[in-house]
């Protein structure tokens, strides 16, 4: 229960701050594009780098600010950060065709799920 409650504690921070940049971005540049959807995920995926990277290399963070940092803030943050960094680390690790089968597969597969999502919904 214990790992829970950092964990919720990190997505209730997370998830505020995506409404808020979003909310930001859209002020300051428009909304003609998803600029902050942008950012998010350019600066989820790089605090998510930087964490995972630190800990391992540098630091020792106790497990439950990890936790709270990668599960909870940066899962509800993005997601995002988690499939670039995942498919990163299987390139890393030599696996070059999974790794490009995530970036690729999730985008494109993303993108194609999400046209029959909209299709079913209309239809439905």
């Amino acid at each position: 229960m214990d790992k829970v409650l950092w964990i919720s504690i990190g997505a209730v921070l997370g998830a505020n701050l995506r409404y808020w940049v979003g909310d930001w971005a859209a002020q300051r540049f428009g909304s003609g594009f998803p600029y902050g959807t942008l950012l998010i995920n350019l600066s989820g995926s790089f605090l998510l780098g930087l964490i995972v990277s630190m800990s391992m290399e540098n630091f020792i963070i106790d497990p439950r600010l990890r936790l709270l940092l990668t599960i909870g803030f940066l899962g509800s943050y993005t997601t995002f950060s988690t499939y670039a960094y995942e498919s990163i680390a299987l390139i890393s690790q030599g696996q070059w065709g999974m790794g490009l089968f995530n970036l690729l597969g999730s985008s494109l597969l993303g993108g194609l799920f999400a046209i029959l999502g909209i299709w079913l919904g209309k239809i439905l």
